[in-house]
């Protein structure tokens, strides 16, 4: 609970209201220069570099920061402070009026941890922001210290997330949308209801393509004769199908081309093959039971809010067995079995024998680059972690190497475990433990089976053609940047600028300078003449 602050208020020489703190015990200490605080704002927002545009205050204060802040900067504010009943006391000692009612300032009084996650993740755009500060009010957070650092915790973790969605979405933002508007044209023949077709999936395994996998086969396929419903990771697909289990799913959610060689050689016609809608376009033809999910992509959401016959799946955990354990969940599973889900390098190997990766380096080994060099770099190619539990590694005779994406992979994972209803565990390896904390309340709840993936909706019914005709024509008609930009756009305009916010993080990593007027009108450049070569292909 927030500490009660009182305020003392006194004229500074250039004539401004000045508060200062009341501490319990002790003098007053005043929150700025009582000589001329305008003067002494001005100066500490000049050191805030050119390409920073969302600024953190901590402590609201006579709002001198803040407004030199708007005066002089083009960028995004929020301001945290505690103790609302102290926060009025300074609204009555002076006229905050020109600060608070700008577009660009958020105040938020004594805010929940998620309250402040949320905003942040919500407003805080990396490529039209670039940098984000955190400017604290010392005098103000040092007698409330324990609330503003909670806040600045939540914040923190806030940036990180958006921070890492940003980093990936400037790697890869280009080939989601290519992909997405060239897999549009498929959504018309997707998949439904195959998955309740004749299939129990109350008991489900996951198969993941760990190198504990190799030791787990025979179990594997005792749970598949038991009438277990298989998941498969792309990943694994070629490990079942050389063991002669035949999942009855299989998923993808890589953009990128090297996970097609998870399909060489294998004949997945009959096998349902779940997909990303920003998979590369030629998956799609890889089985007769191709079904398009939707993940967080906001043009994916888009495209299913018009056209419909899309699911959602949860991707969050940045890889595919994370994703299984979504489709599972989604599938009303009670219990799920992992395999192959290590989530480490187990004695130097980092697959499972038979995945794709072997045949990879054979096709591409040579005498300067023989297999074992290439199989090396993979291993090493990321920084080993030391154990989170060095003596049980060490009683346990482990001897597996965690990296820091693989540690976050199984961090995440352990998250949506605790989230969900299933009961949960993993068949025996030699991968790093994931640990299962789930609340009792989670087993006795009622289980719902939502499995019904349905075709188009009659309701939301229109051509893809159509569609890609209006988003083009949508994206064309976007007003030309100003300083209120978001705050001029309409309902419609601001859903279709928000599809376009991960192709921007890619065209800036591309273009570092563009500012924001230049890259926006770039983006819109860029997607009408994607969205135009696509139409070309189109028949229907």
């Amino acid at each position: 609970m927030a500490e009660k602050i009182k305020y003392a208020f006194s004229l500074s020489k250039s004539g401004e209201i000045v508060p200062s703190v009341v501490p319990p015990s002790g003098d007053a200490r005043s929150l700025h220069s009582l000589i001329d605080p305008v003067r002494e704002a001005r100066r500490l927002i000049s050191s805030v570099t050119a390409d920073t545009g969302f600024l953190i205050f901590l402590g609201l204060g006579g709002g001198f920061a803040q407004a030199a802040a708007l005066e002089n900067l083009n960028a995004r504010i929020l301001v945290i402070d505690f103790d609302k009943e102290s926060v009025k006391n300074l609204f009555d000692s002076k006229d905050y009026s020109k600060i608070i009612n700008s577009y660009r300032l958020k105040l938020l009084i004594d805010p929940s941890d998620e309250e402040i996650k949320n905003y942040i993740k919500e407003n805080y755009k990396p490529a039209l922001h670039g940098g984000i500060k955190t400017i604290p009010l010392r005098a103000r957070t040092d007698l409330s210290h324990a609330d503003f650092e909670k806040a600045v915790s939540a914040a923190r973790t806030a940036i990180e997330e958006v921070s890492g969605d940003y980093s990936v979405q400037s790697y890869f933002g280009i080939r989601w949308f290519s992909n997405i508007i060239k897999n549009i044209k498929n959504i018309d023949k997707n998949g439904g209801g195959f998955l309740l077709k004749n299939k129990n999936t109350a008991n489900i395994a996951i198969a993941a393509a760990g190198p504990s996998l190799d030791n787990q086969i025979t179990l594997l396929k005792e749970k598949k004769n038991s009438g277990f419903f298989i998941i498969s990771c792309d990943t694994a697909l070629p490990v079942l199908l050389q063991n002669k289990i035949t999942p009855d799913a299989v998923v993808s959610i890589d953009c990128q081309h090297i996970s097609y060689y998870h399909f060489i050689g294998v004949n997945i016609k009959n096998i349902p093959l779940i997909l990303d809608i920003a998979s590369p376009p030629s998956f799609y033809e890889k089985s007769a039971s191709p079904v398009f999910f939707i993940s967080g992509h906001p043009l994916a959401k888009y495209i299913s809010s018009i056209l419909g016959g899309l699911f959602q799946l949860d991707t969050s955990g940045g890889n595919v067995t994370y994703t299984c354990l979504s489709l599972a969940e989604f599938l009303g599973a009670e219990k799920i079995i992992f395999f192959g889900a290590d989530f480490s390098y187990v004695k130097s190997q980092t697959y499972a024998k038979g995945s794709y990766i072997y045949p990879y380096f054979e096709n591409k080994q040579s005498r300067l680059s023989p297999l074992e060099a290439q199989s090396s770099a993979l291993l090493y190619r990321s920084a080993f972690l030391p154990p989170e539990d060095k003596e049980k590694y060490i009683k346990d005779k482990s001897c597996y190497y965690e990296t820091l994406s693989l540690r976050f992979y199984r961090k995440k994972l352990e998250e949506k475990i605790s989230a969900i209803n299933a009961i949960v565990s993993f068949a025996k390896g030699d991968g790093a433990a994931v640990t299962i904390n789930k609340p009792k309340s989670n087993n006795n709840e009622q289980r719902t089976k939502n499995a019904e993936i349905k075709t188009r909706d009659e309701k939301k019914e229109t051509s893809a053609k159509k569609f890609l005709e209006k988003y083009r024509d949508d994206i064309a008609a976007l007003p030309v940047f100003t300083e209120d930009y978001n705050e001029k756009l309409n309902i419609n305009e601001r859903q279709v600028f928000t599809t376009l916010l991960p192709l921007a993080a890619a065209v800036k990593k591309r273009n570092p300078a563009l500012n924001q007027k230049n890259l926006i009108e770039e983006i819109k450049n860029l997607s009408v003449k994607k969205l135009e070569k696509a139409l070309a292909t189109l028949t229907i």
